[in-house]
């Protein structure tokens, strides 16, 4: 079997490299690869690279994932996130190939406090949200082999995301001041690249369980919740993280205003997952505390 995967350098990129590379050939690229492209605002270059390739699996874990920015340049975000996922589905339906790919919560408004579930309507907040909804949209017009994987407040030891913002705060403030109206589960990338693998060798012998699915940690928490746990852990591993916060202080999402507004209610109902694949999802408290000996070590 041969995969091609896009966005190797991103936080699930980075992990997929490791997760898929059992499976078969992994041809992994990103944006900047010399000899085939990988980016995905290159549509030309992009169609070219599927038709050289000829891959069995196509796994798209590159995004514009810069939520507020996309408020200011939406027709990038659109191409990245919506158009280029369409054409790799197009391309992916004329080989008979099938397309792997990662959405978000937030192509749902926040409302209530029930998990969403696959079969919600969406209704996004921001731009970020509605590219991420198109591209979906656009797959599942455009090829018949797909998984689509929505998930939540994703981190790893690597990269740029809330966790590692935290814990640099955490080794430099005695106070820190975090959202506390905003519910979801940190999901890490490790995990999304697990599952990811496990499913592509599911539907290659179940090919009907093709589709749209959310993907998760169990649990649930509040960005708050989240750096209270985070620091509260990292300071148990005083060696490499030296922790002089003391005092982790709650406050509405209003006291942060920016540009894109964020969803209050981010959890995702993980049953169709879950059943589909025969599979249980740890808690977020042990995925984070996981990433934090990883941290530590590296």
């Amino acid at each position: 079997m041969k995969i091609l995967l896009l966005g190797k350098k991103g936080q699930v990129g980075w992990e997929l490299q490791r997760s898929l590379a059992p499976l078969g050939e992994l041809i992994a690229l990103d944006r900047h690869s010399p000899e085939l492209c990988g980016d995905l605002a290159d549509l030309q270059g992009l169609a070219q690279t599927v038709q050289t390739v000829r891959p069995d699996v196509i796994v798209n874990a590159a995004a514009h994932t810069a939520v507020d920015k996309a408020e200011s340049e939406p027709e990038l975000a659109r191409l990245i996130n919506a158009t280029a996922p369409g054409l790799l589905a197009q391309e992916a339906n004329k080989l008979g190939a099938w397309l792997v790919h990662y959405s978000t919560d937030y192509v749902f408004d926040g409302s209530g406090s029930r998990p969403w579930t696959e079969t919600d309507t969406p209704a996004p907040l921001n731009v970020y949200g509605q590219t991420k909804v198109e591209g979906e949209q656009l797959i599942a017009a455009n090829c018949k082999n797909y998984l689509i994987f929505r998930s939540s407040w994703v981190y790893a030891a690597r990269g740029d995301n809330f966790a590692k913002t935290m814990l640099r705060l955490a080794q430099e403030r005695e106070r820190l001041t975090v959202i506390d109206d905003q519910w979801g589960a940190p999901t890490g990338a490790e995990l999304i690249a697990d599952v990811t693998a496990h499913a592509i060798r599911h539907i290659l012998q179940r090919p009907q369980d093709a589709g749209l699915y959310h993907l998760a940690a169990s649990g649930e928490t509040t960005w708050h919740g989240y750096a209270k746990h985070l620091i509260a852990q990292a300071g148990r591993v005083q060696h490499a993280m030296k922790i002089v916060a003391r005092e982790v202080t709650s406050v509405p999402g209003s006291a942060f205003p920016t540009p894109a507004k964020r969803p209050h209610n981010s959890r995702l109902d993980t049953t169709k997952l879950q059943t589909t694949f025969g599979l249980g999802l740890p808690s977020w408290q042990q995925g984070v505390d996981r990433m934090l000996n990883e941290i530590s070590t590296i």
